[in-house]
This record gives structure tokens, sequence and C-alpha cells, in this order.
């Protein structure tokens, strides 16, 4: 898909676009915006608006073909809300009904022409980004291994946004970066998407080695006797049921200066959790492919980042593994040795995902990193606590953790990709207590998303950490079943923050 920018002023009008779409706004009190004023000089807008054909509430639509003295040869009229100070949810609701007007449409190019400036606190650039994200989230096929695929007309392929003259150039950069954070998303949702027979560790392994290849970025990957000789006891508890071989994969995007500290992304790689010995219920058991999508999303955000060449020094830490039952499959009530000495009871093997990360946490002190942010479906309990809107976000009460946060919320905020900052504290770690080991890896029944997080802040006490758990944002169930791409704007956003 490609987009584009058409800058208009005083001298210049849209209504000698020749294009096969314009899209302009409409408001509830029958009101038109400024560039639906410009294209109703017979008066044809005016007259459905007054005729009560178009409510002008936020995402409704009505198009309006062959409007005389008009060059393009349709227009859309889209409903924006109450009033011209518009809300930003409206907007988006405006924003998703063009894309899906665009979709159906038997015509190469349209024009955008909303309010560029008018949702408080946003900008032109912020339309452009969102209008992209939604059109590519419109254009997504999950049919590719599917025998008969979707081969049909999928409307637009040439958007152009009408902004003013000064906007252009920031409107240029918003399509570089919301085709690079498209890219990612895409990445992430395929991998999300993918059966656990094709999508296993390997399959991770070998896709951060293509990324690498093309964006000429640093891999590594480690196998068993890698991580044997690291000592990963808790990581490998978690592999021993499984015939398919763990693998930890190291990403390095140094874009930055050489010796600046990194920013470390630790993305959790459950690439099937059937709950180990500790067995999850048949049903809706498929959806646990989508245990990897922590890791998908930092090879999507790498993807995203490379794509840009962003100026930040990046590393990205994937512990991948499937957690299946056997013979030889670690048993509740077994304790391990965690790569930084601190043993663990495990009470349930259902509770794999914080047995990965508690390596890998380890494991990145040896980067000396700025900050380290991990990724993971690690709890049904933040679903329970914050649904399908918000990603769960932890971290310590300092000044430190708490500008981390800060940052991170705002990156979501700025994204439209949002997040919920929830509590740590003793009170909840005291939750993990073992009579036999240093910790066990379920907590007393209560707080269960704060007290896997309580457990993987006691391997990141040597650097400034954040916890995303993206249970309950990474995909979706039921009859839109799929891969989101969250949290990839979340995290691409923040590392563009973090760049400057």
């Amino acid at each position: 898909m490609d987009f584009s920018i058409k800058t208009f002023d005083a001298k210049t009008t849209i209504i000698a676009v020749k294009t096969g779409c314009i899209a302009v706004g409409v408001y509830e009190n029958r009101k038109l915006s400024k560039e639906a004023q410009e294209l109703d000089h017979t008066g044809a807008i005016s007259a459905v608006m007054k005729s009560g054909d178009l409510s002008g509430k936020p995402g409704s639509t009505l198009m309006l073909r062959n409007v005389e003295g008009v060059a393009a040869e349709r227009i859309l009229l889209v409903g924006l809300g109450k009033n011209e100070q518009i809300a930003e949810k409206d907007f988006n609701s405006a924003i998703t009904a063009v894309v899906k007007a665009f979709s159906t449409l038997g015509t190469n190019d349209a024009l955008v022409a909303l309010p560029a400036e008018a949702v408080k606190g946003r900008d032109a650039a912020w339309l452009v980004q969102s209008a992209i994200l939604a059109a590519h989230d419109a254009a997504y096929r999950s049919d590719g291994l599917k025998s008969q695929k979707d081969h049909g007309n999928h409307g637009v392929k040439k958007i152009a946004f009408a902004l003013p003259g000064h906007a252009a150039v920031a409107g240029k950069a918003a399509i570089a970066v919301a085709q690079a954070m498209a890219s990612g998303m895409a990445l992430t949702r395929d991998l999300g998407n993918l059966p656990p027979n094709i999508c296993t560790p390997s399959y991770l392994a070998t896709t951060a080695k293509k990324l690498a290849k093309e964006f000429k970025l640093g891999v590594e990957v480690l196998d068993r006797k890698q991580l044997e000789a690291l000592k990963m006891g808790s990581f490998l508890s978690v592999t021993n049921g499984s015939v398919e071989p763990p693998k930890f994969i190291v990403l390095k995007h140094m874009g930055g200066k050489a010796k600046d500290a990194p920013t470390v992304l630790v993305g959790k790689g459950i690439t099937f959790d059937t709950g180990g010995i500790s067995l999850k219920p048949g049903a809706s058991m498929d959806e646990m492919k989508y245990d990897m999508c922590g890791a998908a999303s930092v090879l999507g955000t790498f993807r995203a980042i490379a794509e840009m060449n962003l100026k930040l020094n990046v590393i990205g830490v994937i512990p991948t593994c499937e957690n299946m039952p056997s013979g030889s499959a670690t048993r509740p009530g077994d304790i391990v040795t965690s790569m930084s000495g601190q043993t663990i009871e495990i009470l349930n093997t259902d509770a794999e995902g914080r047995l990965i990360l508690c390596d890998a946490l380890t494991y990145v002190e040896r980067f000396k990193p700025a900050v380290v942010v991990d990724i993971a479906t690690l709890t049904g309990a933040c679903v329970v606590a914050l649904g399908n809107h918000n990603t769960g976000l932890f971290t310590r009460d300092d000044d430190a953790h708490d500008q981390l946060a800060n940052d991170l919320l705002a990156a979501g905020k700025s994204s439209g990709d949002t997040a919920w900052r929830m509590p740590l504290g003793d009170a909840y770690n005291d939750q993990l207590k073992s009579n036999f080991a240093d910790m066990a890896n379920i907590g007393t029944p209560g707080g269960g998303s704060i007290t896997a997080a309580c457990f993987l802040e006691r391997y990141t006490r040597k650097y400034t950490w954040a916890h995303l758990d993206i249970a309950g944002t990474a995909w979706k169930s039921g009859a839109a079943k799929g891969a989101t791409g969250r949290p990839v704007p979340l995290l691409t956003t923040f590392l563009m923050n973090r760049a400057g």
C-alpha cells in the first residue's frame, strides 16, 4: 500500500483533485468541516445533512458519486461527532470507517481530507500514523496456510493525506514511521498466528537470523549445551518434557554511540503451552500457540526500528521453548536452581513463563543496560484485572523506575497501544514464600499478575526494569481470533522517544 502527502493553501482547493474518492468530515449538528464546505459549492452535501440521510455520529458514512463540479469520482462523508473539538476515540472511529469504506472501492487511489489538527493534543502526523496503521490492519490477511486464498480486490492501493503546508514535513516523516511500525506488527501477527508445529523455537531462531541478515543486525542463538554451561536451570526445567530443542536468541541493533548503554527488550517465547504436568483444560488450548507473543513483539519491534534505522542501541533477548507433558517433564514439587543461584520450588508447571524469563533477566546483566523491559503473555489474572484494553505495567516504586513507567505509559498513550500501571510490594512478595526453596513459582491465591511480576522483580535488582503483561492485549479470541501485533506500537514509540 502506497501513502503520500498532498498540501493545500489559500490558492488551491481539493475540489480540483482528480481521484477515485475524497473522504471529508461532517458533524452531528449538520455542520460541515472546512474540507466538506469546499466540496459543497452546489449544496449537495448540505442537502444530505438536512435530509437526515447521515447522522454525523462518529464512524457513520455515506458515499456520494459524481457530484457536480467536483473532480473526484466519489465523496465519502464520514461522521466526526458533535463538534469541531473532536474526541480522540471519535476520530479513531472515523478513521476506521474511512479505511473500511476504502477497502471495498473499485478504485486505485483516494484522498483523506479530514481536519488534520482538530483532536486536542494531537497533530497531523498523528492522523497520518493512525490512518496508516488502520489501513494495514484492514488489509492484513491470515489465510496464508489455506489451500484457497482470498485473491479478490481489496480496494484502494494509494492513499494521500490532505495536509496544510506547514505539516507536510511531519506528515512525510509520519508515513515512514507508520510503515515501519506496520511492518513490525505484521511480522508479530504472522508469528503469533502460525501453528505451533511450524512456529517452533527453531523457527523463531531462523526468523531472527533472517532479520539480522536483511538489516545487518547482530545475532546469536544459544543451544542447550550453552544454556547448561550458563547454569540456566530454571529455563531448562521448562524444556524437559519436549522433544523440540530450546533456543536462546540475542539480537543487537547498535544504532547509537558505541559507549551508550543499550535498552534491552526480553520476550517470552513459549511456542506452545500445554501447562506441562499441570495440564491445562482442553477447551481453547489451541490458543496457547500465542504464548510466544512476547517474543514475536520483540522481533516485530526490531523489524520496525531496523527499517527506520533508529539511532539507539537496542538488544533483544528471547528465551524460547515448548512446555509439554511427558515422562521426563518437570513435576510439581521439583526444585530447580536459576542462573542467579536462587532456588525455586515449582508448585505449578503451568507457571512456566516466569521460569524462562528469570534466567533471561539474569543473563542481560552482562550488557550493563540503561533499562530492561520484559514482555510476556504471563498471566490470565492480568486479563481479569484489565480485560483486553490495557497491557499491565509493573515496576518498582522509586524515581528511576517511576520515570521508566511514565515513559512507557506516555508511549502507549501516544501510539494508542495503552498500558496501565499495577502495584508491586512486600505484601505480594510474601505470597511467594516456600518452606523448601528461596521462593515458589506461584503465590498464594489473589493478585496473580502481581505475584508473577514480583517473582520476576527478584531477578532485576541490578538495573532499571519494567514488566509488560500482554496476556489480554496480544491476541483476540472468538470470531476475530488472531494476534493483534501489540505491543509493537508502544515499544517502537518508547524506543523512538529514547532516541530523541
